[in-house]
């Protein structure tokens, strides 16, 4: 498979189940679960409290407009039923309505308008008899001298009773009209139908526990009630209702907590110059029924995102943690590898002091041998029967002495006296230079070194060091994998297009395809520790790319590697000062190369 690499660090997650990545997760679940919540929190208790405040408002508001429409509708029936008793009072003389035949007619036209909201009519003179009386009870001649409600009627121009039995046994209230005949006071009197005026009560319903009743003064029921007293409630209510808070137009609204612990509303409104209370009751529970509901969803909607809020505030926790303590390996394997690069550093100063070294005795050698060469063309040596030998034995120190100045020469060169400058070079006598430098470890490790050179390559304006390094570290990471098994290595040059190819393939075990993506990447190594660095593909990643080139691999488990460097053809580069080199030695300088 082939694949194109990008130079991103990549490194193993370090452990974070250490105690100190431990503590650090919780303070930072901690951190984020307060950061999250607090606002949220702070936030929706605001918008509930307003929600909630805004909707008790509103229900108070509704109920003290229906409250007020029902007063509206009972002091409207009030005053229809006392406007029919005063025009019939009007229109008709004491007389004529003295009289039973004639009050029945009226009866009758009464009902005939208003349906059976009047039982009955009678007549009563100012001693209290009755006079005339139609209706279904046996009430003419009775006599009211003594009832609280004839005292009451006879004082004033016009009068509505209080609920109560009276003669008959059963609730009722009276209208009635005063009238003057002869200089004494009558009274024309009707009982108005209990079950009709309480029906407008009644229909004051609202919720399961809704319901409405009428109390007067001494906190008597005006009206049909499911309303249970104890201990005289129902009078302190009527006092009670006076002190809640009364709203502009008229009504009365007062909250209150049971001993029981249940909490009440009341509305309350007058009737009949605040002789009557009409009240509305309801347990708050269920007025506000639709606001707990909706406080509920608020709530639960609340949980699950706080719920979310922690999930995610673990999740992000761990990896930042994570991301930390990879961070920290990181840290310490740099730290390590600095280590490591100053001892290999340390380690190539020594190499080039040894060179350097070995360099000049080696010289010194030489020189001597061609001494000694000239003093064998003397006449006295001629004859020697040795002669050949000497001259063999010479021929073979100039021969291992000019080897060692190449390798010393290619050592300096690539250990002390790299030289980055760039210069116009043979890319192929580069390429056998440094096979050359490397044919002697390839055959202890029993690999051969197969060069295919494309002829006539362009001339590469590059630093000669910099490919030789690139070229280097492609070889010996194949010598690496076949170590032990042998293994062919092949160099390929060629052209394509507008670049220069070099290929390095080797036919060792190949490259795992998980390791693939991260072979450039710094610090990643397969090799056991102490025998790699992790940063030679990576160098030759960055030296590739500061050409403008590019450099990929292919591999196949089991078939081999092949790594592809392409270099573009920039005839038009210019030289680049580098690093100066220090001075030869008078040996360097006799054994440089001159081609």
């Amino acid at each position: 498979m082939k694949i194109k690499l990008k130079n991103s660090a990549s490194m193993e997650s370090r452990p974070i189940d250490t105690p100190f990545y431990q503590s650090f997760s919780r303070r930072m679940v901690l951190i984020l679960i307060l950061v999250s919540f607090t606002p949220m929190v702070l936030v929706s208790g605001i918008i509930l409290d307003e929600f909630r405040i805004s909707y008790r408002e509103k229900i108070h508001a509704h109920l003290a407009e229906l409250v007020l429409k029902h007063k509206q509708n009972i002091d409207a029936f009030l005053d229809e039923k006392m406007g029919d008793i005063r025009f019939v009072a009007a229109s008709f003389t004491f007389e004529e309505l003295a009289d039973d035949l004639f009050l029945d007619r009226v009866l009758e036209n009464l009902r005939r308008e208003e349906s059976t909201v009047f039982e009955d009519l009678g007549v009563i003179n100012e001693q209290g008899r009755q006079l005339s009386y139609v209706g279904p009870y046996q009430l003419k001649q009775a006599v009211y001298a003594d009832a609280d409600w004839f005292q009451q009627a006879i004082k004033t121009p016009y009068y509505i009773s209080e609920v109560f039995l009276g003669l008959r046994g059963k609730p009722h209230f009276i209208v009635s009209v005063r009238g003057r005949h002869e200089g004494k006071y009558w009274l024309l009197r009707a009982t108005i139908d209990f079950d009709s005026f309480n029906s407008l009560v009644e229909n004051l319903r609202i919720g399961r526990t809704g319901f409405a009743l009428i109390l007067n003064r001494e906190g008597e029921f005006q009206t049909k009630s499911t309303f249970i007293a104890e201990n005289g409630e129902e009078k302190d209510l009527y006092q009670l209702i006076k002190r809640g808070e009364r709203r502009s137009n008229g009504v009365y609204i007062l909250e209150r907590t049971m001993d029981t612990g249940q909490e009440d509303i009341y509305v309350g409104a007058f009737l009949k110059d605040e002789d009557w209370l009409l009240i509305y009751q309801q347990d708050a529970a269920d007025a506000f029924s639709d606001l707990r509901r909706a406080q509920g969803i608020a709530i639960l909607i609340i949980l699950m995102g706080g719920l979310a809020m922690v999930v995610t505030a673990l999740i992000l926790s761990k990896k930042m943690v994570r991301q930390v303590a990879e961070l920290d390996q990181e840290k310490e394997m740099m730290n390590e590898q600095i280590i490591e690069t100053g001892k290999l550093a340390s380690v190539g100063e020594l190499a080039a002091g040894v060179a350097h070294e070995i360099n000049n005795p080696v010289a010194i050698m030489v020189e001597e041998a061609g001494w000694i060469e000239d003093l064998l063309e003397e006449d006295d040596l001629k004859e020697s029967e040795n002669l050949s030998e000497f001259r063999r034995a010479l021929n073979q120190i100039h021969v291992q002495g000019k080897r060692c100045k190449e390798i010393t020469h290619k050592l300096l060169s690539f250990a002390r006296k790299t030289d980055s400058r760039i210069h116009e070079i043979e890319l192929n006598e580069l390429v056998e230079e440094v096979v050359g430098l490397s044919a002697q470890q390839a055959r202890y490790n029993n690999v051969e070194i197969r060069v295919h050179l494309q002829e006539q390559l362009p001339p590469m304006r590059m630093s000669p060091t910099e490919v030789q390094q690139v070229l280097l570290n492609l070889i010996n990471n194949a010598l690496y994998a076949m170590d032990g098994r042998g293994g062919v290595i092949d160099v390929y040059t060629r052209r394509k297009e507008e670049n220069v190819v070099i290929e390095v393939s080797d036919t060792g075990p190949g490259i795992p395809e998980s390791n693939l993506a991260r072979i450039f990447d710094p610090f990643f190594t397969t090799k056991p520790v102490g025998k790699g660095s992790g940063l030679g593909l990576s160098i030759c990643y960055g030296i590739i790319k500061k050409m403008d080139g590019d450099i990929d691999v292919r591999s196949v488990v089991g078939e081999g590697t092949t790594f592809t460097v392409r270099i573009p053809i920039k005839p038009d580069r210019t030289d680049t000062p580098g690093p100066r080199t220090e001075p030869e030695t008078e040996a360097e300088a006799e054994f440089s190369p001159t081609d």
